[in-house]
């Protein structure tokens, strides 16, 4: 009996096996040709393409779902989702590759809300009302009703409208004419394209302007930190200016004293003043006193820049060496004969005489020799009586 029980357990287990095994492959096999029967469905969107024609009988039965929705008033009647999809038409020519989406969720959230019938609206005592309550009575919102005829109105208004035909898109041949016209013009003719450096002075406007105003978002959320990252910003600008400043005027002040060593060594008193005196002693000797009477003129100039009566300069006149000799200096009244003798010979074009390179001679001597004004004075007193 045991075994007889054992052996009828295994042959049911065995049958359930098969069986189980039978119905997986049917239904293996029973897929692909219900998927190749079936044809692929369409995703649920929210809009769909339509033609012109389309688009008008769906008008056209939106308009009547509107008119029914209006007179009935229930659930039934003014369900949104008779509405449909929104329609997806072409625009312009009927070749056009644009498209105009027409959308009928202001329909759908109409239809939703005539379910239910309107609110009867009691009005307020408006003797009770402030002005601003009174003003705000007066725009009390329309009724669902309301809408629902403004709706049938809007319906037929976009009926009409989808009748008429696509106006043609304008050529623009006279606006574009005068443009040519216009940018033909002399202040016109110079104009070229935007460079690198423009593009990139550009771009770094763009980029302070948009860190400035990450630092105003700043500031509104946490002030001191804007604060900081402002006026931090303005101190280094600061700090790199003075610092520019200050490398500038150092090179101003080197190219100074660049400037002025080269006027010491174009000086009169580089030459050494004996030099002077020998081309003048050479000039006399060949009679030829007023280039005598130039060459003592500098050597007295000369010696007395080397005992540093005066700061040295080449670009000083005769009469600015004159005036940097103090009134009470002895050796002022020598300078002034000396310095008339060779303006006037010299500048004034006079002829100059042996008795001038004379008077010109010892003047200079009391100069060079420093002996005081006495033989100065006495030189120019003997000039002016001969």
């Amino acid at each position: 009996m045991t075994r007889r029980l054992a052996l009828t357990g295994l042959v049911t287990c065995l049958v359930l096996m098969a069986a189980l095994g039978v119905s997986a492959a049917t239904n293996i096999l029973a897929a692909p040709s219900a998927s190749t029967a079936s044809p692929p469905t369409r995703p649920a969107g929210r809009w769909q393409d339509a033609t012109l024609e389309e688009y008008r009988r769906h008008l056209v039965a939106l308009k009547d779902l509107t008119q029914a929705c209006a007179k009935a008033r229930d659930l039934k009647t003014c369900d949104p989702t008779l509405v449909g999809l929104d329609d997806r038409v072409p625009a312009g020519a009927p070749s056009s590759d644009e498209f105009r989406l027409i959308r009928y969720g202001w329909l759908r959230i109409l239809f939703s809300r005539a379910e239910e019938p309107d609110k009867a609206q009691k009005a307020p005592d408006s003797g009770r009302l402030s002005g601003s309550a009174r003003k705000s009575l007066r725009e009390i919102p329309p009724t669902t009703s309301q809408l629902l005829v403004d709706a049938q109105a809007r319906l037929a208004h976009d009926l009409a409208q989808s009748n008429r035909a696509a106006a043609p898109l304008p050529s623009h041949v006279e606006e574009r004419d005068t443009m040519k016209q216009v940018l033909a013009g002399r202040e016109f003719s110079n104009l070229q394209p935007a460079t690198e450096s423009d593009t990139a002075l550009e771009r770094f406007g763009n980029w302070l302007n948009r860190l400035f105003a990450k630092f105003e978002k700043l500031r509104a959320r946490s002030a001191w930190v804007g604060r900081t990252l402002v006026w931090g910003f303005f101190g280094a600008i600061a700090v790199g200016l003075a610092w520019g400043l200050l490398r500038v005027e150092r090179r101003w002040r080197i190219r100074l004293v660049t400037a002025s060593a080269g006027l010491v060594s174009e000086a009169v008193s580089v030459r050494d003043w004996q030099l002077w005196l020998a081309d003048a002693r050479k000039a006399a000797a060949h009679g030829q006193w007023r280039e005598a009477i130039h060459f003592l003129y500098w050597a007295a100039i000369a010696r007395l820049e080397s005992r540093r009566l005066w700061p040295a300069d080449r670009a000083r006149t005769p009469r600015e060496y004159l005036a940097l000799v103090a009134p009470d200096d002895p050796r002022q009244s020598g300078l002034a004969s000396l310095t008339s003798s060779f303006e006037r010979t010299w500048y004034g074009g006079r002829e100059a005489s042996e008795s001038d390179y004379r008077r010109a001679d010892a003047v200079a001597a009391s100069l060079i020799s420093a002996s005081g004004a006495m033989a100065g004075g006495e030189a120019a007193t003997e000039g002016d009586a001969r």
